[in-house]
């Protein structure tokens, strides 16, 4: 009966295990190591032996020395013996008779001349007896490592040299130190296990965007609701908006609640030095996302890659960062199917981003993530105000009323700033004062005490400070004033500050009346100092381009009606203007108007109320700030009502309604809160 053929062994061994036998680098610092101790110890098999300055002359005399080396920085010298010395002196000599003799004495010597003068009587001696004379070396202290380190430290550098190189150009990426992972992605990878997480309930505000990105959440969750009635997974979602307003917060809730794989990566991430990094990155990480779909993959700050092409040609050069863009398109949307990859991408300049890049079935959905309104910056400062120990009577939505404009990371910085003030002047809380003086600090910069201004300077200042505070009181459209202050800040010598009303339509009157009070300080020094000064340069700037957009923008222009110049791809019409010099002229006319009507009308209110502007200026220049209760007893109470007012009152009825329709047992929720829970962090 024939034998089975043989088994054929598995692959790495018969035990089926695989070899993990493999080159390291540090192999190369250990063997470059041995050679130099190996190196040392072969050429140094030498017996050696210290001994004191009389017997090595002793030795000397009686002819035991065949050399002698000086060293003479060290004071040193080394007798080489004569063979029979050598075998006397030493026991293992005289059991190896065979084998090749050197010993040296070592000893210590008073001075390289006297052992010089030593050595000549010595070769006298020896000649004198027929005997070969002593040979004399005389060395400037270099030792045999010395030799060595001379010898063989260029190879060593450029060893060391070599493998530093290699790890650079291995771009710091996982997998080792070699050049060909130079196209592996970087992306981090975040799962339902990591320890930092963040969801929807720890992010204030911001409900609407909240809206359209947990749809894609609960598409990866629970995609059978939605595939049964045919609908598609969308492709991907771009976040746009402002800095600050939490676009990138908002994909790191993603991440949390999604139980599915989450890869980040940014835009500069794919651009390197090397040609064909870039695609080859984009390649790996959609590699990486297919083989873990259901995922999504976040790039932040998208426009680094995703530039509009064609705009800045290279003069026929290969342009790297459209090869990754292209390669970006093709993994979106190309021949290859991305089932269960979502795309998630932020940016705060939309405008430059190509048009492929924006269309159907790439990025889906543009999700806009606007500066928080009212509501929303009472929800913010809720968040950041948690771990700061403030006053019991703070009032939040006074505080969402002075920072009209600010973003999350704005209002962050305003908590914070805050907190150091009121340490800085070692209160135990942190009181609406220290809100009111970070604020100030954040929009008009540090306060400049040591600024030396004379009484004149001072006047002026508080006449031209008086003239905002009047004429905005008196408009139907002026900002409700907080307080003026002549006290140097930033660049400004003086300041009003308002509350801001935030509105969604714009009437023609109030930008009129804006600009009205802008020319207020101005008009306040030609009226009650009789001549100008150059301290409304800001004022002037500002109130010629809301002119200049009522005419050209907004066609609000009675010469010039119903035209609107504005380009909103934002190109602004390259180096050609979209109008005529006769329509030119006309636009500089219908300006200079506007600016010239609404100077006169701030003129005319100072003088119907300049006994009321000069109490106002005599009070500020004696006190320096002044506030709204001031303002109002000189001039008694606005007739129009603060619009941001009438937002929070709306929002609260809102709120009573809705808790209403509670049980009796339910606590109502917090009318200032999009989620059950307290909100965790807003950028």
């Amino acid at each position: 009966m024939p034998l089975p053929p043989p088994r054929p062994l598995k692959p790495g061994g018969p035990n089926g295990k695989k070899n993990r036998f493999g080159f390291n680098m540090f192999w190369m610092y250990a063997f470059v190591i041995m050679f130099i101790v190996g190196f040392y110890y072969l050429n140094n098999e030498t017996n050696s032996q210290e001994v004191s300055y009389t017997t090595f002359t002793e030795t000397a005399e009686k002819n035991g020395f065949d050399k002698i080396i000086i060293y003479g920085d060290k004071r040193e010298a080394e007798g080489i013996l004569t063979e029979d010395a050598a075998r006397k002196n030493f026991k293992d000599l005289q059991q190896a008779p065979g084998r090749p003799v050197k010993a040296v004495f070592r000893t210590d010597i008073p001075s390289a001349d006297e052992i010089t003068n030593q050595i000549k009587k010595w070769n006298a001696n020896r000649v004198s007896n027929g005997l070969k004379p002593i040979e004399e070396k005389y060395v400037n202290g270099t030792s045999g490592w010395y030799n060595i380190l001379f010898s063989f430290g260029p190879i060593v550098l450029l060893v060391f040299l070599w493998i530093f190189l290699m790890k650079r150009m291995s771009g710091g990426g996982g997998g080792g130190s070699s050049v060909f992972n130079v196209g592996k992605s970087k992306a981090q990878v975040f799962d339902k296990n990591n320890a930092n997480k963040v969801t929807f309930k720890d992010v204030a505000g911001l409900s609407e965007a909240k809206t359209e990105i947990e749809e894609i959440v609960e598409f990866l969750k629970n995609p059978q609701r939605y595939t049964d009635l045919g609908g598609k997974i969308p492709k991907g979602a771009l976040l746009v908006g402002p800095p600050g307003t939490g676009k990138t917060l908002l994909a790191k809730a993603v991440a949390g609640e999604a139980d599915v794989p989450f890869f980040s990566m940014s835009g500069s991430d794919f651009v390197e030095m090397f040609v064909g990094v870039g695609a080859s990155r984009v390649r790996d990480l959609f590699r990486q996302a297919k083989e873990k779909a259901p995922c999504i993959v976040f790039i932040d700050e998208i426009d680094a890659v995703g530039r509009a092409r064609g705009r800045n040609p290279n003069m026929g050069s290969n342009d790297e960062r459209e090869n990754t863009l292209n390669q970006l398109l093709t993994e979106m949307d190309g021949f290859g199917s991305n089932s269960g990859v979502i795309c998630l991408a932020a940016t705060n300049r939309v405008d430059i981003l190509d048009k492929a890049l924006l269309r159907a079935g790439r990025f889906d959905r543009q999700i806009f993530v606007d500066l928080p309104d009212v509501n929303d910056r009472v929800a913010i400062f809720g968040v950041h105000l948690r771990n700061i120990k403030k006053a019991d009577d703070l009032d939040i939505d006074l505080l969402a009323r002075q920072t009209a404009g600010f973003s999350g990371a704005d209002i962050a910085n305003v908590c914070n700033e805050a907190a150091l003030i009121a340490a800085r002047h070692n209160k135990q809380v942190v009181t609406l004062e220290d809100f009111n003086a970070a604020i100030d600090r954040i929009i008009g910069g540090l306060e400049k005490k040591s600024k030396i201004t004379t009484t004149e300077e001072k006047r002026g200042i508080s006449v031209h400070e008086a003239g905002h505070a009047t004429v905005s009181w008196h408009l139907q459209y002026g900002d409700p004033l907080i307080k003026v202050t002549i006290v140097p800040r930033g660049k400004a010598l003086g300041a009003a500050w308002y509350l801001p009303e935030e509105r969604q339509l714009v009437p023609a009157q109030a930008l009129l009346d804006k600009i009205c009070s802008l020319m207020g300080g101005r008009a306040a020094e030609e009226l009650f100092i009789g001549q100008v000064a150059t301290g409304a340069l800001n004022d002037l700037e500002r109130a010629t381009k809301i002119a200049y957009s009522l005419v050209v923008y907004y066609g609000m222009s009675s010469a010039i009606p119903n035209i609107s110049y504005y380009d909103s791809t934002g190109q602004e019409y390259g180096f050609s203007k979209p109008y005529s010099e006769e329509r030119s002229k006309i636009i500089d006319s219908e300006v200079s108007r506007i600016l010239n009507e609404q100077y006169q009308r701030a003129k005319d209110i100072l003088l119907k109320y300049k006994d009321g502007h000069a109490k106002l200026t005599e009070l500020l220049f004696e006190r320096e700030v002044i506030f709204t209760n001031d303002v109002e007893d000189i001039f008694g109470k606005r007739q129009w009502a603060s619009r941001t007012d009438e937002i929070l009152a709306l929002n609260e009825h809102k709120s009573e309604e809705k808790s209403e329709e509670n049980d009796d047992d339910t606590p109502p929720p917090l009318p200032v809160k999009s989620t059950d829970s307290e909100p965790k962090a807003e950028e």
